[in-house]
């Protein structure tokens, strides 16, 4: 091959006593998708961060199209061509397009700023990318999260980037944007750039990438090219063992109803939905990004206002808010963790237990070593890597961060879990984990709502599953009555396959 426009030569990081990257090395190619494969806390985030300029490594070697590379900053890193494209985007939302590209970088001559100039760059770069109808003067807060993203890649674009870094690109994009985003790659490829795309998506990985990398425990485990390499091979790369099933089950049998909703109806969304949910069941929710899904649960909860309808649980009609529904036995782990589903700057005992601290409190007082000890039996059920309850959660990974968000609503004793999208963002190992934690407590008679993006999982775990379009419940069949493509074609509204 070529020489590779990126090597990583023994790059190792240690925080205190933690070794986050033991000797890793790598090589990114031009005009190639090298995939970097791993399970939360395998050091995929430190070794980007390093690469990036953002961490400085204990050892080890960069070069950049030959020559050493060692940035001193992020700054530096996109000075010599290194560019971060974020899950969570780094832009400023008040700024147009235009001022986002070019922040930092701005084109001036004797303190004035070209402004002319400034936009013809964007146009450009836009041009390349196929989408010169993205509006230039507009505040890119009022983007779609495609568009915006399409303006960080823009940026990358008008440094000249040589290696650009995808962290999780289409864990908020619909399937239409993720094809288009998807052949966004394919022109960065054709142009001569390196790209590291980073995934928990098999299938979006085997779609993309030519080559892959898999981290595990900041060590490489495994590499090659992807043609003839299966994803059972993968996943046991990630995991250190060898997995043999992705979706694991514990056999469960739906009893009476527990939950019923009659003509439910929130401000703008869901539309008037009507169906029951049985003890012991995991009952899926499908549905494309705004199909009213994540409402439905909000509404559940009482969280959004509700206009109309019922919600009877265990025959009961629990006051329409929160703290009545949580009584009542209802939680949920909502699919926005960073902002709303968890509190990042508290420790992990207070995420778990502040829903239900009665178990820890007797006239008034608090006993903390009580509850430290009931946290440390979830952290242990749950496999929680972290450092003790005392643990921040903004310092663990997305997975870990996943588990303290179920733990929460398991120590909250609730019946009826909601859970919207819990597998977003997470490894393969975890999602397994989940899946079985799911179907155990539905053996345990609790029962489960479950919304997601991704078909596969739906089909695999669930036993029953509805599909959601423009706010409405359009229809509900036992899981092996549908197919992906049925899933589809129900939730775009149009007629398709019968399975």
């Amino acid at each position: 091959m070529t020489r590779p426009r990126l090597r990583m030569s023994r790059v190792s990081k240690s925080f205190a006593a933690t070794r986050a990257l033991a000797e890793v090395s790598l090589e990114a190619h031009g005009g190639e998708v090298l995939a970097l494969i791993g399970e939360n806390g395998a050091g995929k985030s430190t070794l980007m961060k390093i690469l990036s300029g953002a961490v400085s490594p204990d050892g080890g070697e960069m070069e950049l199209d030959g020559r050493p590379y060692a940035p001193g900053g992020p700054h530096a890193a996109r000075a010599a061509g290194v560019a971060m494209i974020y899950q969570e985007l780094n832009l400023a939302p008040d700024l147009t397009a235009v001022e986002n590209v070019m922040l930092g970088q701005e084109q001036h001559r004797l303190g004035i700023v070209r402004r002319a100039e400034q936009r013809r760059r964007v146009r450009e770069a836009l041009l390349q990318l196929d989408r010169p109808d993205v509006p230039l003067d507009v505040p890119v807060g009022r983007f779609s999260v495609a568009d915006q993203q399409l303006v960080e890649i823009a940026r990358a674009l008008v440094i000249d980037a040589k290696v650009i870094v995808f962290d999780e690109p289409t864990s908020s994009l619909t399937r239409h944007d993720v094809e288009r985003l998807f052949q966004v790659i394919e022109r960065l490829k054709r142009s001569g750039i390196a790209v590291i795309y980073i995934s928990h998506f098999l299938e979006e990985i085997r779609r993309i990438a030519d080559r892959y990398v898999v981290l595990r425990d900041g060590s490489a485990a495994g590499s090659g090219d992807l043609a003839g390499t299966g994803e059972a091979e993968i996943v046991s790369l990630m995991v250190g063992r060898q997995v043999s099933e992705l979706f694991p089950t514990v056999p469960h049998t739906p009893g009476e109803s527990i939950l019923a909703l009659d003509g439910l109806a929130g401000r703008d969304a869901p539309h008037d939905v009507t169906f029951e949910l049985r003890r012991g069941e995991i009952f899926g929710v499908a549905g494309l990004v705004g199909s009213g899904r994540t409402e439905l649960l909000r509404c559940l909860l009482a969280l959004d206002p509700v206009r109309s309808g019922t919600v009877r649980v265990h025959g009961n009609i629990p006051r329409a808010t929160p703290r009545a529904r949580i009584r009542a036995g209802l939680g949920l782990v909502s699919e926005d963790r960073k902002t709303e589903g968890l509190a990042q700057r508290e420790s992990i005992a207070d995420n778990m237990t502040y829903s239900r601290l009665s178990p820890f409190a007797r006239f008034g007082w608090l006993n903390l070593n009580r509850r430290r000890n009931a946290v440390l039996e979830w952290m242990r059920r749950l496999s929680i890597k972290g450092t003790g309850p005392e643990q921040l959660v903004e310092h663990l990974s997305g997975g870990n961060q996943q588990k303290v968000a179920l733990a929460r609503v398991l120590h909250q004793d609730a019946d009826i879990l909601l859970l919207d999208e819990p597998t977003r963002g997470i490894d393969v190992g975890t999602k397994s984990e989940v899946y079985r934690l799911m179907s155990a407590l539905a053996a345990e008679g609790k029962a489960v709502i479950f919304v997601s993006s991704y078909f596969t999982e739906l089909l695999a775990v669930c036993d029953r599953v509805a599909v959601m379009a423009r706010g409405e419940l359009r229809e509900i069949r036992p899981a092996e009555q549908w197919t992906n493509e049925a899933l589809l074609s129900c939730a775009l509204g149009v007629d398709g396959p019968t399975p």
